[in-house]
């Protein structure tokens, strides 16, 4: 059994209070830690089946709701919006912040993360700012864009936020992001049939009033400024060589373009020296793999690796 428990904490924008969701193993020894690092409009608390079988197998799993996400909306902004300045690094020093607390107060035991989609964007990011302060780290559903489409991308987001402004919807830069990921599985039932190869799921998904709210130009804008520094070889470089590390991901999920970003990605980290490395594409699945109806397959190879590197 779990104990649930929920918390607020100030955000390193100054204003907003960041939700954390916390799952603690009762009645057991404390294996580890776990920080789940969510995908974009999404919040951490759709993570609760899988952060319960991670509790039932001793481990504590932390996951707050990133800026603009869930209950960690920004004032007098919409959804999925980063703020105003600076969003990306302020989503990643929430992130670190949340670390810092939790291994404070489960001191000496393993701490990992875990990143799925834009979180796992945001935990490369922590891999290359944040050197030394994990024990592992597991990418979840991840890629790797090329300069040439990021600066593309880039260009695209100014004139559209010229335009229209940061906190606005824009179906030319939504369309760039994410209108081809539903290409591949034509003819869709749904825009989302991409996240997803359960039917089920999607529709949860999009029942869900907390899920795939139009993202901001805002957000565009500072997920590609992320992008372009973690797919930088030199800013990968500066990672902790000894830092264990799984990539796993579906070989029909769009965001690792069917499994070749995902070998790209891990590609770099190789070059860069990371000693420890292992990735895993799953047959048949897409982009949200921990929700897919054989996802038991994936929590055991996850809880495996952690117990491998307690």
């Amino acid at each position: 059994m779990a104990i649930i428990s929920e918390y607020f904490f100030p955000s390193s924008d100054g204003k907003t209070l960041i939700h954390v969701n916390q799952w603690t193993p009762s009645g057991r020894s404390i294996a580890g830690v776990v920080q789940i690092a969510h995908g974009v409009a999404e919040y951490g608390a759709r993570y609760a089946p899988f952060a319960q079988y991670l509790c039932s197998h001793g481990f504590v799993v932390v996951a707050n709701d990133h800026l603009g996400h869930g209950q960690s909306l920004i004032e007098n902004s919409p959804m999925v919006y980063l703020g105003e300045e600076e969003g990306w690094w302020h989503v990643l020093d929430d992130m670190e912040e949340l670390r810092r607390r939790t291994a404070k107060v489960f001191a000496g035991k393993p701490y990992f993360l875990f990143g799925h989609s834009m979180g796992s964007f945001l935990s490369r990011t922590h891999l290359i700012r944040y050197p030394g302060r994990l024990d592992g780290c597991i990418l979840c559903g991840t890629g790797h864009q090329s300069p040439v489409v990021i600066a593309g991308g880039r260009l695209i987001a100014d004139k559209e936020i010229k335009r229209l402004g940061k906190k606005a919807f824009s179906a030319k830069a939504d369309d760039l992001a994410f209108g081809a990921y539903n290409k591949h599985f034509a003819p869709a039932r749904t825009r989302v049939d991409w996240i997803s190869a359960s039917e089920a799921n999607v529709d949860a998904y999009i029942a869900d009033p907390l899920c795939g709210g139009d993202a901001t130009l805002g957000l565009f804008r500072d997920m590609l400024e992320g992008l372009g520094y973690l797919t930088k070889q030199s800013n990968i470089n500066k990672m902790d060589k000894e830092l264990p590390i799984f990539f796993i991901a579906g070989d029909q999920d769009p965001v690792g373009d069917m499994g070749r970003g995902v070998r790209k990605a891990h590609d770099c980290f190789q070059k860069a020296g990371v000693r420890d490395l292992r990735i895993k594409l799953y047959h048949g699945l897409r982009h949200e793999i921990l929700n897919e109806a054989s996802r038991q397959y994936v929590y055991k190879d996850v809880l495996d690796w952690l117990e491998a590197r307690v």
